[in-house]
């Protein structure tokens, strides 16, 4: 399905007031069921969290309650009501990590693709820290719903993770990256190919004034930069690697699909879960591969995740 044609408004809410959403359907979204097309369309939310809003009474098309599975038609109107959040402390889980690096200050995770990093609405548990505070309860700082948390990846992009135990790490680590001072280098694999093979793409970003569930490529945004090179060519796609400077929601899949080349299976900017050569995509083929910087102890350390089975067996089948 794609999403392009969906078009919303946001009435202002107080933090006690529920968010209400008002979503046009487009020609594209024609015969999509209702839970399906809010799923695609509000990508902080679960499917089954949109389900149980279905079944709260708090969905309407064209002003009627409808089923989870009723078709929609074009140009009718979803109106959608949703509950504010209130953040509660996440409760630790016995959830496995991929432990890449630990010392007394810092963790190093290889995050799973499917892994949220930290609790919101639809995703009050199974995260990566939920994880975390059974693995280490001493993280309990910057705050009850991320402790810890420096930066974050997209819960279907896989890679590393450096999470703080303490406060001082958590500063030391902020700033690094607010000043730009680590390295953060992703795999990914584009639509179409790519010209020049290698480049930067200096374009800020901001929230898409048309969908605050996208962001986009804005004049007034904030300032973002990634260098790209091509790794590996194929007839319709090309293996890159994605070098970021700012650290902007979205970044690479924002800049990509800005230079004509979104993540191939990207579902928000791109053509979303389609195949290669063939081969069905499990996700957006997006990896962070590489992260360097300064641990709060001082020296330099560089961390590597290698490319995850699934993605591997894309690009097996695109050199077969």
């Amino acid at each position: 399905m794609r999403t392009g044609n969906l078009q919303h408004e946001s009435a202002a809410w107080e933090d006690d007031e529920p968010r209400r959403e008002v979503v046009a359907v487009g020609a594209d979204e024609a015969d999509e069921r209702l839970d399906r097309a809010l799923a695609a369309h509000f990508a902080d939310l679960s499917r089954a969290y949109i389900q149980a809003l279905i079944e709260d009474g708090q969905v309407t098309v064209a002003g009627r309650l409808r089923k989870a599975s009723y078709r929609l038609r074009a140009g009718e109107q979803i109106e959608v009501l949703i509950p504010p959040s209130t953040p509660s402390e996440p409760e630790p889980e016995a959830i496995p990590l991929n432990i890449v690096y630990e010392d007394a200050d810092v963790l190093v995770i290889d995050k799973p693709a499917g892994m949220v990093v930290h609790p919101a609405p639809g995703h009050e548990r199974g995260t990566v820290v939920n994880a975390v505070l059974a693995y280490a309860p001493d993280v309990r700082i910057n705050g009850t719903v991320r402790p810890g948390i420096v930066h974050r990846l997209d819960k279907d992009t896989s890679g590393l993770l450096i999470v703080a135990r303490h406060e001082r790490a958590l500063a030391a680590l902020a700033a690094q990256f607010q000043e730009r001072r680590t390295l953060k280098t992703y795999l990914a694999l584009l639509d179409g190919v790519v010209e020049p093979p290698e480049g930067t793409i200096d374009v800020p970003i901001g929230r898409d004034p048309r969908n605050r569930q996208r962001m986009a490529a804005l004049a007034e945004g904030r300032p973002a930069i990634s260098h790209f090179r091509v790794l590996e060519r194929f007839a319709a796609h090309n293996y890159a690697e994605v070098r970021i400077e700012s650290g902007r929601t979205h970044q690479i899949r924002v800049h990509c699909a800005f230079i004509g080349h979104p993540v191939t299976g990207d579902p928000l900017y791109g053509a979303g879960a389609t195949s290669a050569a063939g081969v069905p995509l499990p996700r957006q083929f997006l990896h962070a591969a590489h992260l360097g910087l300064h641990l709060p102890s001082g020296p330099w350390r560089e961390f590597v995740s290698p490319l995850p089975a699934d993605l591997e067996r894309i690009l097996a089948g695109l050199r077969a």
